[in-house]
């Protein structure tokens, strides 16, 4: 913004991460021409802890590309050597559609939604959003027209709906039971972290444990909630133990403290040093909560959990999410 090429930053560390959106101002009307290149380089520089300054220079360079003229335009046999390319129904693959990275993608989707609540109201927000998803899904899903059950989208794109849909649900986008100076501290953290710890705090991560094996990953969903199981939520700001109601009630009763019952002592501690761990290599360090279901810090689970068991359930399992 401001019509300049050169931006300064107050500090950056090992783990900042920048984004940096370009507009492409040439016209789909106006195609470039073919085999044409793109190149973009950045100079970071910065002084080192040692007091000297550096300059890194980090250059990087692809090829542009064309969308066909003309949807109608009659499918023709692959030219000869380039059959590879060309799919079964002699399309040529979009190598946008290919090379599109979902994770960076709704990354980047995210830090321009916290961008717009400074000027915007959220409702407007979550509008803009929802329609990002639309045209995306317009643009590159394959589907028939009025017929929602054909709707398909590629692998690349497969996980972006579900990013949306806990983006939309998150802290950055949902002010409720957030301070003004928590929510600008959550927007802060967003904008300058990795896009691996920024999907933790868009989709946060869930493993469950139990006696029936290693520790398996869990969707976020209150059917996960089972009560002979320990769950351990990472959000990257809480990391939360949670224990079920069954496995709560047996650690009241110290049967972790038999020697009988050494496999229900690792059980109770697997998940304390997988968090012990995550808060070892984290800066700034995350909030630790161990709870047990039904108690009041339990919510720290239950506000990310999808809630499609309710109070209006019936026969379902997992934990009711009153709603």
């Amino acid at each position: 913004r401001g019509g300049t090429n050169a931006w300064s930053l107050g500090g950056i560390d090992p783990n900042t991460t920048i984004a940096i959106y370009f507009d492409i101002s040439n016209p789909g009307t106006s195609p470039l021409p073919e085999g044409k290149r793109r190149f973009i380089q950045f100079l970071t520089k910065y002084q080192h802890s040692n007091g000297r300054t550096r300059l890194r220079a980090t250059t990087l360079c692809g090829p542009w590309y064309n969308l066909p003229q003309g949807d109608n335009a009659p499918k023709s046999a692959p030219p000869p050597g380039a059959a590879g390319r060309f799919n079964a129904n002699m399309e040529q693959p979009n190598p946008v559609k290919m090379s599109f990275d979902q994770e960076a993608a709704a990354v980047l989707l995210a830090r321009v939604a916290v961008e717009r609540t400074a000027t915007e109201d959220i409702a407007d927000v979550l509008r803009w959003v929802d329609r990002s998803l639309i045209r995306l899904g317009a643009k590159f899903a394959d589907y028939v027209p009025d017929d929602p059950s054909s709707f398909r989208l590629s692998p690349e794109f497969s996980l972006f709906p579900q990013f949306i849909f806990h983006l939309r649900r998150s802290q950055f986008l949902q002010l409720f039971n957030s301070s003004p100076d928590e929510a600008a501290y959550y927007r802060y953290i967003l904008n300058k972290e990795s896009t691996t710890n920024s999907l933790v705090m868009i989709q946060p991560t869930l493993l469950s444990y139990s006696f029936n094996g290693p520790p398996q990953p869990a969707l976020l969903d209150s059917q996960s909630v089972r009560p002979d199981t320990i769950l351990l939520l990472d959000t990257f700001f809480h990391v939360v133990v949670f224990h079920g109601e069954t496995t709560a009630a047996w650690r009241e009763q110290r049967y972790h403290e038999q020697e009988e019952h050494a496999a229900f002592r690792n059980l109770l501690e697997a998940p304390q040093a997988d968090a012990q761990m995550i808060m070892d290599n984290r800066f700034p360090v995350p909030r630790y909560i161990v709870c047990d279901q039904h108690k009041s810090e339990a919510r720290f689970l239950m506000a990310k959990l999808n809630p499609s068991v309710t109070h209006n359930s019936e026969g379902a399992g997992g934990a009711q999410v009153f709603t």
